[in-house]
């Protein structure tokens, strides 16, 4: 046999000597995390929890606090340092990390921290009513990558931030409502929910979406009677299918609303914003209407609120009446459970973290995860929202368009 022929034959059958295949190392990426002390008004939560600093120390990565910055959520400069951070006492110094990891959006004083140099990456929230267009252009000058963590959605198409605070502000604020009706607070002294032979209490809630559903839950686990009223049929029957009971729905309709609210105990104002700003949908005549002693828990006060009677009140002096009726306005309720809180933004910022520093970088990320790209808002200082393009009346460019250059 031909020599050519023999190896012919060897190749066919698979005996033929192979090229030796190594396996590709990921390319691992360290992180330099910053987390500074929040300076918003009301603002006690903070990003990352020390367990979850401990978790990114071990896989080498490094975070910067700054000094104090869990104080609100009960987490000692202690507590991270045995997890591992590095503990600073001066802004500037958190701030020259590549990632930075804060709760509110940044203030005017606090981008100018940012080195442009750097092209830092920007984890905040993004609430555009309270964002102002000067924020914006100095992040762009700053080179930033901004991304907006409540726009951030998981593998199955969920913003689980949003949701995990959702189902906060909704449990929240049945337990505030019962407070406030007990003789402790200055109400009638009567309890949520009720017993056998005592009728139970009636709560009317305003809003299917998260917040409304997780208010029902709490509500009907204690026993009171539901009303839930949504100006969109579909989502007054996902709430139902979610609850796996039957409670009283209803769409918006001022005539039964009206009703519904004349008996009420609570209400609770849980309508999302459209175009910016919730929907007014509770005239000062009704809440006039209302029983004496009855309560209103107006979750959407940081969206402007759906009661024509809301006021915006602190977590020092949250309450106050009108006609009879006590009011609880105080925007971002799951600050008043900062630990509890905190906990829930860790546990979607931790994965998020390893999984950047696993896969090679943000950029690699964008490609692999689209859920990641949903919240970038500004990339090295070119804006992608259109929301925010068109708002502020500032360029932007398509995300998908500067991906492909990647």
């Amino acid at each position: 046999m031909k020599s050519s022929d023999l190896i012919k034959h060897l190749t066919e059958s698979g005996l033929m000597p192979k090229e030796e295949m190594l396996e590709v190392a990921k390319s691992d990426q360290k992180l330099f995390i910053g987390i500074p002390k929040e300076t918003a008004l009301q603002e006690n939560r903070v990003a990352l929890v020390p367990d979850s600093v401990g978790l990114l120390v071990n896989n080498g990565h490094r975070v910067v606090i700054e000094s104090n910055s869990g104080d609100a959520a009960n987490f000692t400069d202690k507590d991270y340092s045995e997890a591992g951070a590095e503990i600073v006492f001066d802004s500037k110094e958190v701030y020259k990390a590549n990632i930075i990891i804060k709760v509110a959006p940044p203030t005017l004083n606090e981008i100018e921290l940012l080195n442009a140099n750097q092209k830092q990456i920007l984890f905040s929230a993004l609430q555009i009513s309270s964002q102002p267009k000067d924020c914006i252009k100095e992040l762009m000058k700053k080179k930033v990558t901004g991304i907006a963590y409540d726009f951030i959605k998981d593998r199955e198409g969920v913003y689980p931030i949003v949701r995990s605070m959702s189902e906060i502000a909704g449990n929240t604020s049945i337990l505030i409502a019962a407070e406030l009706l007990s003789n402790a607070n200055g109400g009638h002294g009567v309890m949520m929910g009720g017993i056998p032979g005592v009728k139970p209490t009636e709560v009317v809630i305003l809003g299917s979406g998260g917040v409304g559903e997780f208010a029902a839950r709490a509500a009907l686990g204690l026993g009171a009677n539901i009303k839930l009223f949504d100006d969109e049929s579909h989502k007054l029957r996902r709430t139902l299918n979610n609850l796996g009971q039957r409670v009283y729905t209803s769409i918006m309709q001022p005539k039964l609303l009206k009703k519904a609210l004349k008996n009420a105990d609570v209400v609770i104002g849980a309508l999302r914003p459209k175009n910016g700003r919730t929907p007014c949908v509770v005239t000062e005549e009704m809440v006039s209407e209302m029983k004496y002693g009855s309560v209103i828990i107006d979750v959407s006060i940081d969206t402007g609120g759906c009661f024509e009677t809301s006021e915006v009140r602190s977590h020092e002096n949250p309450v106050y009446k009108k006609y009879g009726v006590t009011h609880y306005c105080v925007p971002n309720i799951a600050s008043r459970v900062s630990r509890t809180a905190s906990y829930a933004l860790s546990n979607v910022f931790t994965p998020l973290l390893l999984d950047m520093g696993e896969g090679g970088g943000l950029e690699k990320m964008m490609h692999s995860q689209s859920g990641i790209k949903n919240g970038i808002y500004m990339y090295k200082g070119i804006l992608t929202s259109q929301v925010l393009g068109e708002t502020f009346d500032l360029p932007y460019k398509d995300i998908d368009l500067l991906m492909a250059a990647i």
